[in-house]
């Protein structure tokens, strides 16, 4: 009997509507390729954030390796104690630069960045106006910071000028993805922001799935749309998608980082990211510079997994990044269709309630640039043969 009474039923509940996740044991079969061994089988990977396919690359592990020789495995104490360290330093220098702000500062996760950027910038019971579509992590940051939520329709900028013009009195924090993961598409971030000069709302976007991809360098989705800092103050990127590491940051003004550093709960109560960490994180940054044809490369595969489908008459939304949905509809069809695909040797993932809106169950896939050619042609091929038709 468990300890825990009444979750039984509740596991049984998500049981019949098809909605229990379930883990799945993942070993990678080669550095420079998107195969894995996915519970014992073999099979392509379609699901991975590993957008450059950096997460493997020599120079990165390399330096993950020298650095955990000289300075051991874990940070040994929170950033504001004596876990901050050199490689920490250095990487928030080369943060800010490249993101062209004054200040950056690293989180663990991007889901702590979001929770301190909150709680640290809005009072208690002060206003947060989000995109309806947000990640869970942007939600879950203004719940945190006791905060009066305000939502607008997915990607309206008109919606959200109402939003802000209806509490005008009241100072508010605008968060929103910059591509949103489980759609794939940009936030319209210039009528956005423009929307937040006029009623003297502060912008903070989170472009998680967009740096490292998006713009002419790797930028993101504010370099996509040529937008300046002062458009945007704040500036919210992980580490662990396109870069192929792990961790965070917040990059901006050095008073609002300052600000961070003093009041970011999240930040402050928390060991620091390790230091091999941080320094593999330097070597994927100098690397995704260096070696813009992987950019090229996974936008290339892109437009022709899209072109593919699109021929194939698959029912494949709207996006122009790596993260491209198929809509199904029903949550059963999607796993079924997953676990057909995986039957064929493509994972790709089935994107269920609540991770997206009832009735828009879904397979999302998400290319790299270590997919190859004959991956992206084989997949369409098979999601010809495994997706439910009307």
């Amino acid at each position: 009997m468990s300890a825990v009474p009444g979750f039984g039923a509740v596991l049984a509940d998500l049981d019949e509507r098809g909605l229990r996740r379930r883990r799945r044991t993942v070993r990678r079969l080669a550095h420079d390729s998107a195969e894995i061994e996915l519970d014992g089988r073999r099979c392509i990977d379609f699901c991975s954030n590993d957008y450059l396919g950096l997460a493997a690359h020599p120079r990165v592990v390399l330096a993950l390796i020298e650095s955990a020789r000289e300075h051991g495995v874990g940070a040994r104490a929170s950033h504001l104690i004596t876990g901050h360290q050199q490689e920490h330093d250095a990487l928030e220098e080369e943060l800010a630069a490249f993101t062209g702000r004054e200040r950056a500062l690293l989180f663990s996760t991007g889901y702590m960045a979001n929770l301190g950027l909150a709680t640290a910038l809005v009072p208690k019971g002060g206003r947060v106006v989000g995109d309806a579509l947000n990640h869970a992590s942007l939600i879950d940051a203004g719940r945190i910071a006791r905060a009066t939520l305000d939502w607008y329709a997915h990607a309206d900028a008109v919606a959200l000028d109402g939003k802000l013009a209806a509490g005008a009195e009241d100072a508010a924090l605008v968060m929103t993805d910059g591509v949103f993961s489980m759609d794939g598409d940009l936030a319209p971030l210039p009528a956005l922001a423009a929307a937040c000069g006029r009623r003297g709302a502060l912008l903070a976007v989170d472009d998680a799935h967009g740096l490292g991809v998006l713009g002419g360098t790797g930028g993101g989705t504010l370099e996509h749309f040529r937008l300046t800092p002062l458009e945007v103050p704040v500036l919210v990127g992980t580490l662990g998608k396109a870069f192929g590491s792990f961790g965070a940051f917040v990059a901006g003004d050095a008073i609002l980082i300052e600000t961070l550093v003093q009041r970011a709960r999240t930040y402050i109560y928390t060991t620091a990211l390790p230091v091999a960490v941080a320094a593999a994180t330097r070597a994927a940054l100098e690397v995704s510079v260096a070696e813009s044809w992987r950019r090229v490369r996974v936008l290339a595969l892109t437009q022709r997994f899209r072109r593919l489908a699109t021929e194939a008459g698959l029912p494949l939304a709207p996006s122009g990044t790596p993260i491209q949905p198929l809509l199904l509809g029903g949550a059963d069809d999607s796993v079924e269709a997953s676990r057909r695909l995986l039957d064929r040797g493509y994972f790709v993932a089935a994107i269920r309630p609540p991770t997206v809106p009832a009735g828009t169950s879904r397979l999302r896939v998400a290319l790299s640039a270590a997919h190859r050619d004959a991956d992206v042609e084989g997949l369409v091929g098979a999601l010809i043969d495994c997706i439910p038709r009307a």
